[in-house]
């Protein structure tokens, strides 16, 4: 039993954790930093957020995927890497994850690069290119690439307009779109909240979505505007929240 531990769940849990350092000092071979990270924070998070996972058989075992949800607040980033079985899933975050000072700055960027995220500098002028082209050379080389579509958290909980980066890169690439949702991240953490409080989260997969009947159109705006508009409809009907037609910046500016 693991020192201060009380109910079975979180026995259990701690036995899980010494299970995952037994495995990891008992290797022959050179563990990635993704595995140490999952093994070692992976019992701790499932611990705290009991993350239920419905349709992950959606994902595909090999090749390119592009994983498309929601996002309701900054905790899903650390959640969705854990519930996506021994595939790791890359994703774009904002440089200042990386660049902080001190001994936290350096936790923070060996854990968030550790789980898959790679920083790029969104606020200049070309950081809408840079994360798309990031995308694409992370599919083209055959990894699982998450994306937000609608660019930003959601402001209030509601789902909001998707942009069509996410329709670029599934037609440039020709790499199926998996949809998901994140249920009750939001009461996690809520936006401007400090530290996260344990609760119960569900992340939901639908099937994989192809949209080779539209090859050689990732230029025609009716194009990105319509296969966008499909994913996003498909998250919607998995997280079952209300649907905006405007885009979540502009919300958060008015």
């Amino acid at each position: 039993m693991c020192a201060g531990a009380g109910p079975a769940s979180i026995v259990l849990t701690c036995d899980e954790l010494v299970g995952s350092l037994r495995t990891l000092t008992n290797r022959r071979t050179p563990l990635s930093r993704f595995a140490l990270v999952k093994a070692v924070l992976g019992p701790i998070l499932r611990l705290m957020f009991r993350p239920r996972v419905e349709g992950a058989e959606n994902i595909p075992g090999t090749g390119p995927v592009i994983l498309a949800g929601n996002h309701l607040t900054f905790i899903d980033s650390m959640i969705l890497p854990l519930v996506c079985g021994s595939r790791q899933v890359f994703f774009i975050g904002k440089d200042e994850y990386v660049t902080g000072k001190g001994i936290k700055g350096r936790l923070m960027a060996w854990f968030f690069t550790g789980c898959g995220m790679i920083p790029v500098d969104r606020d200049g002028g070309r950081g809408g290119v840079a994360a798309l082209m990031t995308g694409r050379r992370v599919l083209e080389d055959g990894h699982m690439f998450g994306i937000y579509p609608e660019g930003t958290r959601s402001p209030d909980g509601r789902l909001y307009r998707g942009r069509t980066g996410i329709a670029r890169l599934t037609l440039m690439t020709g790499a199926p779109v998996v949809p998901f949702a994140m249920i009750g991240t939001d009461k996690i953490q809520p936006n401007g909240s400090g530290m996260p409080r344990p609760s119960r989260v569900t992340v939901r997969f639908g099937a994989p979505m192809e949209f080779s009947r539209y090859d050689g159109m990732d230029r025609d705006r009716y194009v990105l505007r319509a296969v966008t508009d499909s994913v996003m409809t498909e998250v919607m009907r998995l997280g079952g929240q209300e649907y905006v037609d405007m885009y979540a910046t502009k919300a958060k500016a008015a």
